[in-house]
Parts: C-alpha cells; sequence; structure tokens
C-alpha cells in the first residue's frame, strides 16, 4: 500500500479526533513554549525540566513499544500480530519526538547563557550549591570528555536516528506485506529486530544517562540504563491495553481484540512490575550497603530535608513502593484481574500515573543554592506544575495525532501476516 492511500477506518470519525488531538498537542506545546521563555527569562528552571518531564514520559512509551514490536518479531510470538500493528502506528511519534526534544538540545548552541537551565554541566560559569562553579568542579573536569556540548548534541542525533530509523524500517516492510504478501518482509522484520534490539537497548541506555542522569552529573549508577529500560517496557505495557481496550470498544479492533489478548498483555504488565521493583530495589540496596557518600547522596536528597527530617520525596518514594509495586503486583496475580476488562484498565491507568510519579522522582529532585549563604543549599520539592500539564497533554497529543495519521496509510491489521489467524484465534 502506497503512502499516500488513505485507509477507511471502521468505528467513529476519527479525522474528528486526529485534529482535536493536533489542536490539543500544539495549544500544549505552545504553553509549555512559553514556559520555557518565562523560565529563562526570571531563572527558573522549573518550565524546563516540566518540558523534560513530559519528554521522557512520551519517550518511555515509545520506546517500550519499539522493543515490543522488535521482540514479537524475534520470537515469532503470533497472538501479538494484530497488538503489533497499533504499536507500529504509535512509533511513527519518534520523529515528532525529536523536534520536541530540539528546543532543549539547542539552546545551549544558540542561547549559551541559557545552557544551564536543565544541565547546569552545560555552563561552565553555573554556581554550584555549597560554593564554586562547574568550571572548578574536580568531578567536572574529570568527566568532561562525556559532558560535552558537541557530543552530547552528537549522541542525541544518533539516538534518534537509530529509533527513528529502526521504526521506519520495521513499519515499512509490515506495511508492504500488506500489500504484496512476500514472505521477504517477514524475514526482513526479524533481521532487523534481531539488530534492532541491542540497538535500541543501548541507545535507551546512553540516553537515560545524557537526559536524566547526568542533571546530577556527580552522581553515577550503572543500572540506570536498566531502571528506565523497566519503566519503558511497563509503561508501553500498560498504555498498550489502555489503546487496545478503547480501539475494541469505538475502533477497529471491535470483535478481534480478546480475552485472551488481555490476559497475555496482563501476563507482561506483571512481569515487568516486577522487573522494575528488583532494579529500583537493586540499585537502592546495592548503594545503601557500599554507603560511598559519591553515591549515597542521591538518595539523601530524597529522603531527608536540611533538618534531618524526612521531606516531601520520602512521601513519593512511599508511594512508588506500595503503589507502583505492591499494589499493583497483588492484583496481577490474580488470573481474574488479568481478565477482567475494568480491573486490567484499571491497573494499567495506574501505572501510567505512576510511571510518571517515578519519573518525577528520579528526574526532579536537585540541590538549589541558598541565596543568602552560598555554603548551604534546599532541595527541589515535590509539586505538579500547569507546566508539567500542559508538556504532558501537549505531547501526548502530537502523539495520538501521529497514530492516528499512520493509521489512516495501512490496514486496520496486517491481513497477509502469516500468523494473523493465530493471532485473531487467539486463545488461553
Amino acid at each position: 500500500m502506497s503512502e499516500d492511500a488513505a485507509v477507511e477506518l471502521p468505528g467513529r470519525d476519527f479525522s474528528k479526533v486526529s485534529r482535536l488531538s493536533l489542536g490539543i498537542g500544539l495549544a500544549g506545546l505552545l504553553v509549555g513554549l512559553a514556559g520555557l521563555i518565562w523560565g529563562a527569562s526570571n531563572g527558573d528552571n522549573r518550565p524546563w525540566m516540566a518540558w523534560l518531564l513530559g519528554f521522557a514520559f512520551w519517550m518511555s512509551v515509545l520506546v517500550g513499544m519499539l522493543l515490543f514490536i522488535m521482540i514479537s518479531h524475534i520470537f515469532d510470538a503470533g497472538w501479538s500480530v494484530i497488538i503489533r500493528r497499533q504499536l507500529e502506528h504509535m512509533v511513527s511519534a519518534f520523529p515528532w519526538m525529536g523536534l520536541i526534544f530540539a528546543p532543549l538540545i539547542l539552546t545551549p548552541w544558540f542561547f549559551p547563557e541559557y545552557a544551564g537551565m536543565i544541565w547546569k554541566w552545560l555552563s561552565p560559569e553555573y554556581v554550584l550549591p555549597g560554593g564554586g562553579v562547574v568550571g572548578d568542579d574536580p568531578l567536572y573536569i574529570w568527566k568532561q570528555g562525556w559532558l560535552d556540548r558537541f557530543w552530547m548534541t552528537f549522541r542525541t542525533v544518533l539516538y534518534f536516528g537509530v529509533f527513528i530509523g529502526l521504526a521506519f524500517g520495521l513499519r515499512k516492510h509490515s506495511f508492504a506485506l500488506d500489500s504484496d504478501g512476500q514472505e521477504r518482509h517477514v524475514r526482513q522484520m526479524r533481521v532487523l529486530s534481531a539488530i534492532g534490539v541491542f540497538a535500541v537497548g543501548l541507545s535507551a541506555t546512553f540516553g537515560a544517562f545524557d537526559w536524566f542522569m547526568s542533571l546530577e552529573y556527580h552522581w553515577f549508577s550503572t543500572m540506570f540504563g536498566v531502571w528506565f529500560f523497566a519503566g519503558a517496557m511497563r509503561v508501553a505495557v500498560a498504555f498498550t491495553i489502555v489503546l487496545c481496550f478503547v480501539l475494541s470498544t469505538k475502533g477497529w479492533l471491535a470483535g478481534i481484540y480478546k480475552r485472551a489478548h488481555r490476559y497475555d498483555l496482563g501476563l507482561l504488565l506483571l512481569a515487568f512490575t516486577v522487573f522494575w521493583a528488583y532494579i529500583a530495589f537493586s540499585q537502592m540496596f546495592l548503594i545503601y550497603q557500599a554507603n560511598i557518600p559519591e553515591e549515597t547522596f542521591w538518595y539523601n536528597l530524597r529522603l531527608y530535608a536540611s533538618d534531618g527530617s524526612y521531606n516531601d520525596w520520602w512521601w513519593v518514594g512511599m508511594s512508588l513502593v506500595v503503589f507502583h509495586f505492591l499494589v499493583p503486583f497483588l492484583f496481577l496475580i490474580f488470573y481474574t484481574t488479568k481478565v477482567s476488562v475494568k480491573a486490567l484498565l484499571g491497573v494499567s491507568v495506574a501505572a501510567l500515573v505512576f510511571h510518571m510519579v517515578d519519573l518525577y522522582y528520579n528526574i526532579l529532585p536537585a540541590k538549589v543554592a541558598d541565596a543568602t549563604d552560598p555554603s548551604r543549599y534546599d532541595v527541589t520539592g515535590f509539586g505538579v506544575s500547569v507546566f508539567d500539564l500542559s508538556a504532558l497533554i501537549g505531547m501526548g497529543g502530537i502523539v495520538i495525532w501521529s497514530f492516528l495519521r499512520s493509521a489512516r496509510k495501512a490496514a486496520p491489521i496486517p491481513l497477509r501476516d502469516p500468523r494473523i489467524l493465530e493471532s485473531i484465534h487467539h486463545h488461553e
């Protein structure tokens, strides 16, 4: 099927939904961009962090879905064929996410006076809490070969090249299979996936290091990339459950997406719930056990206020233990939760919400210099701003618009896939 061909989608008029999504997306991004300008003029980096948080959420959804597609091809999974097509439409949003990230990565080049709004190591004159500047910091000097404006930009372009290139290749062969039914497309998708799963894994890992872990460049953790992978897979499965529910009630998956599909997605959600908890706990436990100040301070920022009492982030961390692991785990271990529409949908929505909370916990806390006493510092508190919501909703609108735009270019399900009947008739 050609790129210009349009497919009539069964169900409601999705062209209206597409236009609405685009309008909401652009409006949210305009508010977010206004926040970037306001924050730069007032020396407040919180709107910039809001943009990064929104990017982190939607990027993790898309990275997880791209990995889901490739894993399905590698294992020749039959049950997920009808679901895989929906994810192929979703990953069409990678180029738009690259444009969304552009203001953050281009600011240090064109407006160097605002270079430290997010990554303080991009501004050697940035005054560090406790005194001194970044340019004189021994740890910055030691890591300067990696913490460099040019190489940061180069690596970011490389990461997006991997994501966009693999998404394009997999989509191209999947859609071409609809047109000619040639088996070579199946082999090509499997080869791309076998190579791409490593490329995406490395890109996501180093992307997490560059974009999120380097916010506090004194700290390091070799498990941070695995944390991002675990969260990305979990949120991708949760979003897929919600997406398939919508499409099975008001869209083109009505009568096709069945109980057995819900069950298998519920199993994956349970698996990555446990895996996320294992990685999060292991990172904390190993750092606690080693008790090295260069590592433990990262958790101390998320535990204690300057007077030694628990700060806001302690409560956020406890909420993740209870509501991001314990409660969904206790629900998902039961068969009835995984096959119940309402129960599985509720757990999935909760997973989406607390994935965002997890991103807040890992990205937002930072040392803030005390204006009256350079030797002292405070910790950024927990809070949700209007710019957080505008970035999250705006970027989400663009992703949904891209999904619906892509869905008009291919059949709702891959009818000529050799395992399509197995997926349609899938049972427990």
